[in-house]
């Protein structure tokens, strides 16, 4: 409460009431708000009973209940298993769910990361890499994604067959069905350390919050770095020790006019991958470029006349404080390569798009299957928002 005897007798203004007078500009809002929200309400439940009273007469069937029949898709590419004569639709829209976040959150990340190194690159003081990186973001940017993906797909597919694949050391072999890795056999022990790793990295992030509470509170700031090698590395290395340290590979052999055993990384997905982090890469890199830029020279200065190399001078200082000018355009470029994925069906990659056309097709639910798509897509949206503001809020500058 103040001590300002001025405003002892002062109170708190009354609140105005609503007159019910079209002269009145609060009644009038209030009215037309009422009136636009029926007039949705009304255009939405128009379009939802002309869609149903056209299917009925049609005799389409509607409803989900087609999720529980058995698909009949195949499936060349899944993270789980899956027969398509036993298999359900639902199961197959789940595997194009699976595949989609598959590109989604690989390609987000290698996009990250090469889209930051161009962005350095572009106000690097070598002629040569400034140059090389500038010609990149501008070439890379004018080209419609969808031919870059047609490229990549089409170089790949030129590649001599398996059985005369090229070789990389012993065990990775590059031809027109893709490329051949070595594919580590799974066992409990590396379901263990990894779960391991994640309690590892849950400890590592409370006690950080911990590291920070002690240096606002005495100005030391314990060390984070042991305890986060320590719990992030050492547990799941203890815990796969332990349990008997299995190392088992499965390495690809060719076997007649095909790879038989180890991995795979199909053409589709390669192509995919490589079209959206190259495309994409170009825009964050003009948003790194743009954020670092953002800084004021003097903070450039001042590190440097205290002895810090230009390398650390960015690392420790300009980063950190571009990041507040970097987020939001970069959270954006995430959403971009997300919904973009969608340009699979172009290079037969099995997304939730395609298999989402697949069983549209098969089972006359067309509006069911877009609503799908649609809905997949807000969710994946929605969270990369969600997480992107929450980061956004975390690193902002906080006024005391």
């Amino acid at each position: 409460m103040s001590d300002d005897p001025r405003m002892s007798g002062a109170r708190a203004a009354p609140k105005r009431r609503i007159r019910l007078s079209w002269s009145d500009p609060a009644f009038r809002a209030i009215v037309w708000q009422i009136v636009i929200a029926g007039v949705v309400v009304a255009i939405g439940w128009y379009l939802f009973s002309n869609t149903n009273r056209n299917l009925s007469a049609r005799r389409i069937a509607t409803g989900f209940g087609f999720l529980d029949r058995v698909a009949g898709i195949p499936i060349g590419e899944s993270l789980i298993s899956y027969n398509p004569a036993e298999d359900t639709y639902g199961r197959a829209l789940w595997i194009g769910v699976l595949n989609t976040l598959k590109v989604a959150v690989i390609g987000v990340v290698l996009a990250t990361l090469l889209g930051t190194v161009i962005g350095i690159g572009r106000l690097s003081s070598n002629w040569l890499m400034a140059k090389l990186t500038a010609f990149y973001v501008e070439t890379i940017r004018d080209i419609p994604l969808l031919l870059q993906l047609l490229f990549w797909y089409t170089m790949l597919q030129g590649l001599p067959a398996p059985r005369q694949s090229w070789r990389i050391g012993d065990a990775v072999f590059l031809s027109n069905r893709g490329i051949k890795v070595p594919y580590l056999i799974w066992e409990t022990a590396h379901t263990w350390a990894f779960y391991g790793f994640v309690a590892g990295t849950i400890g590592t992030f409370l006690w950080n919050r911990r590291a920070n509470a002690a240096q606002e509170r005495t100005g030391i700031r314990p060390a984070v770095w042991p305890v986060g090698l320590a719990a992030m590395l050492g547990l799941p290395l203890a815990i796969w020790g332990i349990m008997g340290a299995p190392m088992a590979w499965e390495l690809p052999v060719l076997r007649g006019f095909n790879f038989q055993g180890g991995g795979t990384v199909s053409p589709e997905y390669f192509a995919l991958l490589a079209g959206l982090v190259l495309y994409t890469a170009g825009y964050i890199a003009e948003i790194v470029r743009s954020g670092i830029q953002a800084i004021a020279v003097g903070q450039w200065e001042a590190a440097g006349a205290l002895g810090l190399r230009r390398g650390a001078i960015l690392r420790h200082i300009v980063l950190p404080q571009a990041l507040r000018v970097i987020i939001p355009p970069m959270t954006s470029q995430y959403l971009n390569l997300t919904k973009n994925s969608s340009l699979a069906v172009a290079i037969g990659f099995q997304d939730v798009v395609s298999i989402a056309n697949t069983t549209l097709n098969q089972t006359g639910q067309a509006v069911e299957g877009i609503a799908v798509i649609m809905a997949v897509y807000l969710t994946i949206s929605l969270s990369i928002s969600l997480f992107m503001n929450w980061y956004n809020a975390r690193i902002a500058l906080v006024g005391r």
